[in-house]
């Protein structure tokens, strides 16, 4: 199945529950910041954010029937279906903060993901920063029983195929740090969150920053914090 028509299918039945750390975000981006939701699905993360005062909110996805959820849930958020999320039309250095949240997950391939993140890296602002959530690889047998079955298929370990037709990919900790390395890191935290097939997995919270003099002195900040 095409990976679009699979988020097609289910956009009026899934829930989706990739977690959100809204203490993060809150600690680290204003509430007059032009935010960027990457993959926005129908918009729950964004409803989050204006219900804590955030308003200059912009969410882009492929999937249009998720396009169409959100703006029946959620008629005063700007959700756009854009088919291409891995080019965004959006100009340079025009975004204070970008969301990413369960979105690498559904883009398997090395090359494909860093695209993307380079594309993030392209539309903030200096010293604008990207939050990303995602899965990690997990080492229950459940999990590491598709691993290696579909490995050698789709080249690569932690990609796997759900049986109604979803590939999806879970990450090495490294990995994830490597597709970040050209911005400053910020917070990077482990956690368990629910699936939406009502599993568990490991996953991560990341706030990063495009080098710019306020993300420069919000590192050093940040570490003199850190050092007692």
């Amino acid at each position: 199945m095409n990976p679009l028509d699979y988020w097609n299918s289910i956009a009026a039945t899934k829930t989706f529950t990739t977690d959100f750390k809204l203490e993060i975000f809150r600690a680290r981006v204003p509430r007059d910041a032009q935010i960027l939701d990457v993959g926005c699905g129908y918009g729950r993360v964004m409803a989050e954010l204006w219900a804590d005062g955030y308003r200059h909110l912009t969410g882009i996805d492929p999937a249009d029937n998720l396009i169409r959820r959100g703006q029946k849930l959620f008629p005063h958020l700007h959700l756009v279906h854009q088919n291409n999320p891995a080019v965004l039309d959006v100009l340079n250095s025009s975004v204070d903060a970008v969301l990413l949240c369960g979105v690498l997950t559904c883009i398997v391939q090395d090359d494909a993901q860093q695209r993307l993140v380079n594309e993030i890296y392209r539309v903030l602002k200096p010293g604008g920063g990207v939050y990303c959530s995602d899965f990690l690889l997990n080492d229950d047998e459940r999990n590491l029983e598709r691993y290696h079955r579909f490995a050698e298929r789709h080249g690569g370990f932690g990609i796997f195929e759900l049986p109604e037709g979803a590939l999806l990919r879970h990450h090495a900790e490294h990995h994830i740090h490597r597709l970040f390395a050209d911005f400053l890191p910020d917070c990077y935290e482990t956690v368990i969150f629910p699936t939406m097939n009502g599993h568990t997995s490991r996953g991560f919270h990341l706030m990063a920053f495009k080098p710019g003099p306020d993300a420069t002195a919000k590192a050093k900040t940040d570490m003199a914090g850190h050092s007692g």
